[in-house]
């Protein structure tokens, strides 16, 4: 998979296509943004990954400097779009100075390299992609089987995995995604965090997904492999979900809990 190039293709095609519609019109899979507001967003998501990459950021503590050097938010589409492709330039131009090893802050606590950023900002650039496209009303364009399953993998290895420090986890049933195209297939632990409030006695909980190496799945998701990573990414896909109702009912808590 040449990711550089795809995190290059999805942006454009997504500044293509928000370069045609009005501004203002409601992106109907990230209802608190307009069209602009995802343009902008790629552009921060762009513009703070080039640079944590190259001041080789690797605390936490060290991000404030990243964030104050950002640009502020052009007031024009058009000079959105110029922004956008230097931020694009910027960051595929990090990424290709670096190895998949080279250590580099993430958000994701058990993999701190440049690699899970490559691997972030592949499935991100394609998943806002169709959010440009939905909110022009235009279909969605076709995706790699492997980017398919690779983001796939990425909801249910790292997307679906965050609990809180101090949390503990209980698995409630498992279930099996099976592509039926590429016939790839993926065992899938839903269940629940839950950790201890700041009110005494209370507990606080949510939804969470892992990835089981062995059991016999109570449920099931059928699709292609493309309507599976829409649908895990909650952006559409046609998939057929069967099972024991208690076993598709936790899975269908994690998958509700949307995606950024």
């Amino acid at each position: 998979m040449d990711r550089l190039a795809i995190i290059s293709a999805e942006s454009a095609r997504l500044a293509d296509v928000l370069s045609g519609v009005d501004p203002d019109s409601r992106c109907p899979t990230c209802p608190d943004w307009s069209a602009a507001d995802l343009l902008w967003h790629l552009i921060n998501v762009h513009l703070f990954w080039a640079r944590i990459i190259e001041l080789q950021i690797r605390d936490e503590k060290d991000l404030v400097m990243v964030e104050e050097s950002k640009p502020s938010r052009p007031r024009s589409i058009g000079d959105m779009l110029v922004l956008r492709a230097q931020a694009t330039d910027d960051l595929v131009g990090q990424l290709a100075q670096h190895d998949d090893a080279d250590p580099c802050w993430s958000w994701w606590p058990s993999d701190q390299t440049v690699g899970f950023t490559r691997r972030m900002q592949t499935y991100e650039a394609t998943m806002h992609r169709v959010d440009a496209e939905l909110t022009a009303s235009l279909p969605v364009s076709p995706m790699g089987d492997d980017v398919a399953a690779g983001a796939v993998d990425q909801a249910v290895d790292v997307m679906w995995g965050w609990m809180p420090d101090g949390a503990s986890y209980r698995g409630d049933a498992t279930v099996e995604f099976l592509a039926t195209d590429t016939r790839q297939r993926w065992l899938v632990e839903v269940g629940r965090w839950t950790a201890p409030s700041d009110d005494e006695g209370a507990v606080v909980g949510g939804p969470r997904a892992v990835r089981a190496s062995a059991a016999e799945p109570s449920a099931t998701v059928e699709g292609r492999a493309t309507d599976l990573a829409l649908w895990t990414w909650t952006r559409g896909g046609s998939v057929r979900v069967s099972g024991e109702p208690s076993s598709v009912a936790a899975l269908n808590s994690v998958v509700a809990r949307g995606m950024p």
